[in-house]
């Protein structure tokens, strides 16, 4: 049983069966095809050698296949991880250099370390502080910088910018040496694939094809681009005019090797490990629960960062760069039959084939046809509508999903991102240092409480009921003061006041002598403090301190019960209602 716990593969491996593997190897065939092409671009688009993101689509798919959770989930190179593998060597080493190679090793295998870490630390939360309008401008300003950084290869240009106005400027500056045979090509392939991902579908639905098989084949068509225009680069010696080739890739398996243990690098490069690992960990989750939830099953995050982390580490002694789970492989694998992650690791067996038996004919591939490849699969990343949408529901999360993109796009990858969540936190603090409250009465009849600004309610001029909208804490404890003072202030007759606090799930040191300095000064003022609704646990804590001692009212099951016993003006209901109120068990709230 602790060997299962440990191992995620145990779980599963005892009942496997031929029917199983069958459906996994159709998967790993269709995941394949799909792969190396990608391979293939996410490692120019890293400024990497090209058979770098086919050594990153080995070793850690079968690691992942290991200690993975999720079924399906696809593990290799990626675009959001390539531009920000790119970005974070680009003040290294100069890009496709041996010393840039083995930086991108050092940083696969530090990502891996900061994700290994996170897991055994069960620090998947940390994630959390990544808001989704933070990545949702994140990963639409990296589409863009994607889409921008492959232009150079459409044209035949050659320029490298860590941001959009360098990009902007080396192309500018290069338009007069643009070559027309790669364009013809680059733009050919572009306006291929993107026909082929709008309209090729629902036309082989029309001729009477199952919608999965449309789906797959439509999903295949970088790899008849890339078969197509490496046979008319070979046949037509395209390379003589100009046009520039993957080049020659090395036959072969990775060897594995220990990357550098230079300690200066390794700082140099953490922030960037970090960053990637965070992003990457909250683009394979999504993913993976997104698919597992189709199928009712689950996957474990802290399961899923080792599992992720291991195949960073193993990317990074294998001569690969960083890896994570890819949004458009996966839905390939889930939809192609994959049942277990055995899906994935026939797909680096096939991987490894390819890398053995086709790098003579890939050594034609033009580079335009690989950023044709990689600018139609980053559109699905690109959604500037979601500004508006988001600014329309929040302007505070729309500010930062539009700062996050700008800065992304204008200054960097690692700035944008940092910048986007200190916005997240910074505004997080912000709203929940001023809690929503609201003074609240019964809904006549009932036993429900409304605001009384907003439903026609009963109230009682010696008793409020004051209802708080958030967890109590060092940030907000002081503005609880203030509201409870100028309310106190502004009623003459008041005689008792009712914290209700069924939004309460936490009340910290800073909270607590709040509440103490606001149950002293009502007694000053002689108002009674009560209490309603308060959670068991957030209880237990209380009861273990003075403030329950020297409360002057009472703690009440809920606010109905502190209305019947301090608003009935019968003295028997009252004591009825205090009698209820103080034999309140605080363990079953």
């Amino acid at each position: 049983m602790r060997f299962g716990r440990l191992l995620p593969i145990a779980s599963w491996l005892e009942g496997y069966r031929g029917d199983a593997f069958a459906s996994d190897l159709l998967a790993a065939v269709i995941v394949t095809l799909m792969l190396v092409p990608q391979a293939l671009a996410y490692a120019l688009l890293a400024g990497l050698p090209p058979e770098v993101g086919l050594y990153a689509s080995m070793l850690p798919l079968v690691i992942y296949a290991v200690f993975g959770t999720s079924a399906t989930l696809a593990v290799g190179p990626v675009a959001v991880a390539s531009l920000m593998t790119a970005s974070a060597l680009s003040g290294i080493a100069e890009a496709g250099s041996p010393e840039y190679v083995g930086a991108a090793l050092v940083l696969a295998s530090l990502s891996g370390v900061v994700l290994v870490g996170m897991g055994v630390l069960r620090l998947g939360f940390l994630a959390n502080f990544l808001s989704h309008p933070v990545i949702s401008g994140f990963v639409t300003a990296s589409g863009i910088l994607i889409a921008a950084s492959q232009l150079g290869h459409l044209l035949g240009i050659p320029y490298r910018g860590s941001n959009l106005i360098e990009m902007g400027a080396g192309l500018i500056n290069g338009l007069d040496s643009a070559n027309v045979t790669t364009m013809v090509i680059g733009f050919g392939v572009l306006a291929y694939l993107y026909l082929c991902r709008n309209y090729l579908r629902s036309v082989l639905t029309g001729v009477g094809l199952t919608q999965r098989a449309a789906d797959l084949i439509t999903k295949a068509a970088p790899v008849s681009a890339v078969i197509v225009t490496t046979l008319v680069a070979w046949g037509l010696k395209l390379g003589g005019d100009g046009v520039n080739l993957v080049g020659q890739v090395p036959s072969g398996l990775p060897t594995l090797a220990m990357p550098s243990m230079d300690t200066s690098l390794w700082r140099t490069l953490l922030p960037a490990a970090v960053l990637i690992s965070l992003v990457g960990f909250v683009e394979s989750v999504s993913v993976a629960q997104t698919l597992a939830a189709k199928r009712r099953q689950r996957i474990d995050p802290n399961k899923e960062l080792i599992a992720l982390g291991l195949s960073n580490v193993g990317a990074g002694v294998s001569g690969g760069s960083p890896v994570s789970g890819g949004f458009s492989r996966s839905v390939v694998n889930f939809e192609a039959g994959a049942v277990t992650p055995v899906a994935g690791a026939l797909t680096a067996v096939g991987i490894a084939l390819a890398t053995l038996t086709l790098t003579e004919p890939l050594a034609f591939l033009p580079k335009a046809t690989l950023a044709a490849t990689i600018i139609v699969a980053v559109g699905t990343l690109i959604d500037l509508p979601a500004i508006r949408r988001t600014m329309a529901y929040s302007v505070p999360d729309g500010i930062a999903m539009l700062a996050t993109l700008l800065l992304t796009l204008l200054h960097g990858v690692e700035s944008g991102i940092l910048v986007g969540v200190g916005l997240s936190i910074g505004l997080h603090l912000y709203r929940s240092s001023r809690p929503h409250s609201a003074v609240v009465g019964r809904v006549p009849g009932t036993e429900h409480f409304r605001n009384i600004e907003r439903h026609d309610v009963e109230t009682n001029q010696r008793v409020v009921f004051l209802r708080v909208d958030e967890s109590l804490y060092f940030a907000n404890a002081r503005y609880l003061e203030d509201t409870v003072l100028a309310l106190v202030s502004n009623q003459a007759c008041l005689t008792d006041l009712v914290l209700t606090c069924q939004a309460v799930n936490i009340i910290d040191a800073s909270a607590l002598e709040s509440l103490e300095a606001i149950n002293a000064r009502l007694r000053d003022a002689g108002v009674r403090l009560h209490l309603a609704e308060v959670k068991g646990p957030v209880m237990d804590r209380l009861e273990n301190t003075e403030f329950c001692h020297e409360l002057t009212g009472q703690v009440f099951l809920s606010t109905y019960a502190a209305w019947e016993a301090l608003t009935n003006r019968d003295g028997a209901g009252a004591a009825r209602g205090l009698k209820s109120a103080s034999g309140f068990s605080s363990r079953t709230a």
